[in-house]
């Protein structure tokens, strides 16, 4: 997760990372915490854009995707309303570092004119369910399974760069080459997937590719998008230093006109040759506009599309009481809100203090209303208010499956019975001996610590067991402790002279009220049951580098994406951290620190499981035990919200589809 607060849905296409969110929620670094492994696996994001209005409890797709959702709001408008010409301009957080999407400090900017001017094999749907793009392909399969994995290409023959080569075996093989990270002379980011492959080769004839995989890949619909030429991958000087400045040859209905450092824009413009539906639009300005200036930016035509936030929101809603001028330009403004593929999360450091025993754990996850945290955050904005119930997937996509019985809903009396498993006792006044007594939290001698499904066990056991043992103790300890499970009566606990306080890390930016409310809710909540939560909001460029990454913390919220491919995509977040050669500890994307080796086991087997029924019972199955281990608590699917100037359309809130920037224009 990278800025303040959550991932929020790509622009790119199927397996790519979010963009800054709008919301300002952190979203963490694609980096290692403590010792990365060259080359690491970045956390990737494969939501994208696509259209219908209007905002319901739908779900489209099968395995659980009746829980409610929230569809894609971009004035969806069929291509022959759409005018022809024009010029969008559309804020971005920042002007992009690089135009490599595979480099490390590729941002959300990259992503989106990856997707404008790159060729993208597989888009999603409003599910988030890859599909083959008829644009470069004519089909894609698996051909074969056994001796070795086969996956035959068959290109679109009228799919060319713009230097008017057609796309080929040479820029396949070329990105394969600089991305499975044999040559460490390609500076890449990321190696997933690719270092699966053995081989890439020509079929019968110059439109079709053959790739011959080492070890079975069930996401491989995830590879060679966004595909780049071979003069982009082809060398490590091009691959490593060109492709930062300039794209020789693209191959997407925009291509790349100019980049303004000055001004901080990127335009571009429509491509000549492309041989799909025709760009509506002339050009399409990417401008890096600060959050806090978009509302005015839109108001005085300086902008057409631009991501917000609640406060931003609440500034257009507030403006139809007033008379001024601004206020008459903010009216004319419509927002387009959806849920973003993305959840924001409470992280749990289990790497050291009192979060280490899994039972404290526990008991902070039993303590809190999840469904009370996701309606004061969703609700307002009149969207639906679930609390997610998985980390790997969300409401509509398929696949999802409520997995949060594996560690229980609330209970307060169940969590004073963990804590006082794990030792931690109110400090009483002795009455009338001046002497400093201690007292339970709740049963004692309830229950011993579970080492079942959030331990290292590999036993099948997904976490009910221990849910039904947390219930069973809050109920004893609920009657033996009497008031002292009521919340008003709450006291901090202690365990050998030391109070049970928690460190809770915050950015201290613009925009952070709503999860600074958010953790003041929580604090209540923990105090209810005898733990300090004490809030401490740092800089926010010092958030996730100076706290999260490097594990100061003992809570935290930020947020990550859930992705078309979780398998590959969700690995490095939960991986168990492993002991380095030099003596370091790999984390890759777990900041939390809480892993185990039958998670890691349920993550591979489902990577490299083609049969897609089993794929989705194994990452259920490593869901289950991942709430279980109590690590990441999800709190709420985050909201997406794009203000757009009046008679834009087929742009706004995404949800998980792929954007058709060929599409995008101004009404008729």
């Amino acid at each position: 997760m990278s800025s303040t607060g959550a991932a929020f849905p790509s622009p790119g296409a199927a397996g790519r990372r979010p963009p800054a969110p709008p919301d300002r929620s952190p979203a963490p670094p694609a980096r290692a915490r403590v010792r990365a492994p060259a080359p690491t696996a970045l956390l990737l994001t494969a939501a994208l854009l696509a259209g219908l209005a209007g905002l319901t409890a739908c779900g489209d797709g099968d395995d659980g995707s009746a829980a409610p959702t929230a569809p894609p709001d971009i004035a969806a408008t069929p291509r022959d309303q759409v005018r022809e010409g024009g010029t969008v301009r559309w804020a971005v957080d920042s002007a992009p570092a690089t135009l490599n999407v595979f480099q490390a400090d590729s941002d959300a900017t990259t992503d989106r004119i990856a997707a404008a001017v790159l060729p993208a094999l597989f888009t999603l749907d409003r599910a988030g369910r890859p599909q083959r793009n008829p644009d470069y392909l004519r089909s894609a399969e698996v051909v074969q399974h056994e001796p070795a994995q086969v996956v035959v290409y068959r290109l679109n023959p009228e799919a060319v760069w713009s230097d008017g080569r057609p796309l080929g075996v040479a820029d396949f093989r070329a990105q394969w080459q600089a991305l499975n990270g044999r040559d460490r002379a390609f500076w890449t980011a990321r190696n997933a997937g690719y270092d699966r492959v053995a081989r890439v080769e020509p079929g019968r004839d110059a439109h079709e590719i053959r790739v011959t995989f080492g070890t079975p890949y069930a996401d491989w619909r995830s590879l060679f998008t966004p595909l780049y030429p071979r003069s982009a991958t082809g060398g490590a000087d091009a691959f490593n230093d060109v492709t930062r400045r300039t794209l020789k040859a693209t191959a997407g209905p925009f291509t790349l006109r100019a980049r303004d450092a000055r001004k901080r824009t990127v335009t571009l413009v429509r491509d000549p040759r492309w041989w799909g539906d025709r760009a509506r639009l002339d050009r399409l300005v990417l401008t890096a506009v600060p959050r806090e200036r978009r509302v005015a930016a839109l108001a005085g035509g300086k902008l057409d599309i631009a991501g917000i936030g609640r406060p931003e929101v609440e500034d257009i809603r507030t403006s139809v009481e007033r008379r001024d001028a601004s206020a008459a330009a903010l009216r004319r403004i419509d927002v387009r809100r959806s849920l973003a593929p993305s959840y924001t999360q409470l992280a749990l450091n289990g790497a050291e203090g009192p979060l280490a025993d899994e039972r404290v754990r526990r008991a902070v996850a039993r303590a809190i209303d999840r469904s009370a945290l996701a309606e004061s955050v969703l609700k307002p904005l009149e969207l639906p208010a679930a609390p997610p119930g998985s980390h790997v997937r969300l409401a509509g996509q398929p696949g999802y499956e409520d997995n949060s019985s594996a560690l229980g809903g609330q209970d307060p009396a169940a969590a004073q019975a963990m804590l006082a498993d794990a030792g931690w006792r109110t400090i009483t006044a002795g009455p009338g001996t001046g002497d400093a007594g201690d007292r339970d939290a709740g049963n004692k001698d309830e229950g011993k610590r579970d080492n079942g499904p959030g331990g290292d066990g590999t036993d099948e056991e997904t976490g009910e067991r221990a849910a039904e043992k947390g219930r069973t103790a809050g109920e004893r300890a609920g009657d033996k402790a009497g008031e002292r499970a009521l919340p008003g009566n709450a006291h901090v606990l202690h365990k050998d002279g030391v109070p049970l306080t928690l460190e809770f890390v915050l950015p201290e930016e613009r925009g952070t009220g709503q999860l600074r409310a958010v953790a003041e809710r929580i604090t209540q909540m923990l105090t209810a049951v005898g733990i300090r939560a004490e809030i401490e909001e740092v800089a926010g460029e010092k958030f996730f580098r100076e706290h999260v990454a490097s594990g100061d913390f003992d809570l935290a919220l930020y947020s990550w994406p859930a992705t078309a491919f979780p398998a590959t995509d969700a690995r490095p977040v939960f991986a168990k951290p492993r002991p380095a050669p030099d003596g370091s500890l790999t984390v890759e994307q777990n900041y939390t620190g809480v892993g185990t080796d039958r998670i890691d086991q349920l993550f591979e087997q489902a990577a490299a499981e083609l049969d897609e029924s089993v794929a989705r019972e194994l990452m259920s199955r490593a869901d289950a035990r991942i709430w279980a281990a109590a690590g990441a608590i999800p709190l709420y699917q985050r909201p997406e919200l794009v203000a757009v100037r009046p008679g834009v359309v087929n742009a706004g809130a995404f949800g998980f589809a792929t954007p058709r920037y060929q599409d995008v224009g101004f009404r008729r």
